[in-house]
């Protein structure tokens, strides 16, 4: 007889106790193409290894003596509570670490209670993937393809569907060169489907205009970098601001998205909410980010290594990690829940090991084929 969802996630509990065990089943599960597609970088990889380079070139300054018995994870998003303040980002060609795909993802977040942004190039696509959650805060998320018509009706398919929010990334006018996927001839489907590329390139911000005037749903632009954007976008009324670099997946030599996050967080003013991703995978990575004025954190390649590990109840059972390595961390800095959070918790500091995709999992061993990660 097969596990129920909840069997299953309690067999996943037993199975899972640290993040970098989902890691290591992931590479043992996946081919070399989607392996590679989920862990590399454009080019030279020099913005994705910047991403983990800024995260652990930051320390913390821990106060005593504060009553931490009674500890609160969550944060809010939108003004809806989020149980720890995390969303599923959005990732294209998902369905090739789970058969789910995004569905799967949707499912693990609405039972955890996080959040989730489902990319307009994942399957099983806009409606089926938002109604195998119901209830759940699930977000669209759309590589422009088409022109004004064909925003539209991706728009009024996701406001009728029922996701609380929009977003447009924004940091794709150019596909990147990422050389991984390119050496080894892999070509996701995402991209293998792709048509119409010019309308992205195009993608200004009069569309932005043209997107507040129309529509009342919320709008998030992903991609923002600078100061500049920033205020650019709060001044024609977005309603969040994403920072992210694509996972060092996009431009080449970039910084790191938690080192552009403050001058982001002094642009906006509190006009928008604050969204980042960028090499994100630990508990105390979400800590940083919510001390420097971020509202939630969007974490990709992590809930894809679950995924890909142990399909929808790995997903719920990172996410339950991550919510203990955030109780431990603000506890131990004195902040009883995250609204207590600012810079004066944090401090620069030199980090301790070589930036990379796996630096946060120093205990992870990928070399070995009879490590088990346990």
């Amino acid at each position: 007889m097969a596990e129920t969802a909840p069997q299953r996630e309690q067999t996943t509990s037993r199975e899972f106790l640290t993040l970098h065990e989902f890691v290591k089943l992931a590479r043992m599960k996946l081919p070399g193409g989607p392996w590679d597609y989920l862990t590399g970088g454009s080019e030279t990889e020099t913005t994705l290894r910047r991403n983990r380079l800024a995260i652990e070139s930051i320390a913390f300054r821990p106060r005593v003596l504060r009553d931490v018995s009674t500890i609160d994870c969550s944060g809010t998003l939108f003004g809806k509570r989020l149980r720890i303040p995390v969303l599923l980002a959005p990732v294209g060609s998902i369905e090739a670490f789970d058969e789910g795909g995004a569905a799967a993802a949707a499912k693990a977040a609405q039972r955890f209670g996080a959040g989730c942004l489902v990319s307009s190039v994942s399957e099983p696509g806009l409606e089926k993937t938002v109604a195998a959650a119901p209830g759940g805060r699930t977000i669209f998320q759309l590589y422009v393809r088409g022109d004004r018509a064909w925003v539209d009706d991706h728009v009024k398919r996701a406001i009728g569907s029922g996701y609380e929010a929009f977003c447009l990334t924004i940091d794709t006018a150019i596909y990147s060169r990422r050389e991984r996927d390119l050496g080894k001839r892999y070509q996701p489907r995402g991209r293998q489907r792709a048509t119409g590329r010019e309308f992205q390139a195009a993608l200004n911000w009069d569309d932005i205009k043209r997107f507040k005037d129309k529509y009342t749903i919320p709008l998030i632009l992903k991609g923002i970098a600078t100061a500049e954007d920033a205020e650019t976008a709060v001044g024609h009324g977005v309603d969040a601001i994403y920072v992210s670099n694509h996972g060092g997946r996009q431009l080449d030599h970039g910084r790191g998205s938690i080192e552009v996050l403050p001058e982001i967080v002094a642009a906006a003013k509190g006009r928008a909410q604050i969204i980042i991703d960028g090499g994100f995978c630990r508990g105390t990575d979400i800590v940083k980010a919510l001390a420097l004025g971020a509202n939630a954190v969007g974490m990709g390649r992590l809930y894809c290594y679950a995924l890909a590990a142990a399909g929808e109840a790995g997903v719920v059972r990172a996410l339950e990690i991550l919510e203990d390595e955030m109780y431990s961390c603000l506890g131990l800095l004195g902040a009883a829940k995250t609204t207590e959070l600012d810079k004066t918790y944090l401090h620069a500091a030199q980090p301790v090991r070589d930036a990379h995709v796996f630096s946060a999992f120093p205990l992870l061993n990928l070399d070995d084929p009879g490590y088990s990660g346990r």
